[in-house]
């Protein structure tokens, strides 16, 4: 009996001590994609690989499978921003702030939530996942988010604002304290994220004098 509380409580500090590096790094990337810095995704990537192993521990499938996608995603944003700042020939050239319009936000959030309900289904029906449904449509809503931050479509922070705060629920009912807090400060980060890309999108028109649009 005390052989097996001793190694639950070792296996415990083990997810604990990853869980805490996963999240400071996650913190930095949120901070740096704020500033448009390319550090963001080496920081996105080292820390989406230990969620992976974190949240398999927790039976919280859909959500592996999305630190899978964001770790793919933090090397193609890298690649894609690098490219854009060579194509600029500047080498601290920051990628313009867009927006999308209704229909294409309406259009996204219908495949998103579609999408959720297919990955809910078979999770709550197919495996032992943890809160199937509702981690489903969190997966499927950050993913679309995640492009939308590659892309830097302006509107991707109060997305974030929505799903870090289920994920905020979630979080705390599997006992992952501090990625609990980790997303608490990210909903009040996505505030200030939204306020500090609209600021700059606002520039970029007043100096061209025109709407960007999606590239």
């Amino acid at each position: 009996m005390m052989a097996a509380l001793q190694q639950f409580w070792q296996e415990w500090q083990l997810l604990t001590s990853l869980e805490l590096v996963a999240m400071l790094l996650a913190l930095a990337y949120l901070l740096l994609a704020m500033r448009h810095s390319l550090w963001c995704w080496p920081a996105a990537l080292v820390s989406t690989l230990i969620y992976t192993y974190v949240m398999w521990q927790h039976q919280l499938y859909s959500e592996t499978l999305l630190q899978l996608y964001y770790a793919a995603m933090a090397v193609y944003g890298l690649v894609h921003w690098q490219q854009l700042q060579q194509q600029l020939q500047q080498p601290k050239a920051i990628k313009p702030v867009i927006e999308w319009g209704l229909r294409q936000h309406l259009g996204w959030i219908g495949i998103a939530a579609g999408s959720g309900l297919v990955l809910g289904y078979y999770m709550a029906n197919y495996t032992q996942a943890d809160f199937a449904w509702l981690d489903a449509q969190t997966t499927t809503f950050s993913i679309m988010t995640t492009l939308l931050v590659v892309r830097k479509v302006l509107s991707n922070w109060l997305y974030w604002v929505v799903i870090d705060a289920v994920c905020i629920y979630v979080y705390f009912q599997k006992g992952l304290y501090f990625t609990t807090g980790l997303f608490v400060l990210y909903t009040f980060l996505a505030v200030i994220g939204y306020l500090a890309w609209r600021s700059h999108y606002r520039q970029q028109q007043h100096t061209s004098g025109q709407v960007l649009q999606p590239a």
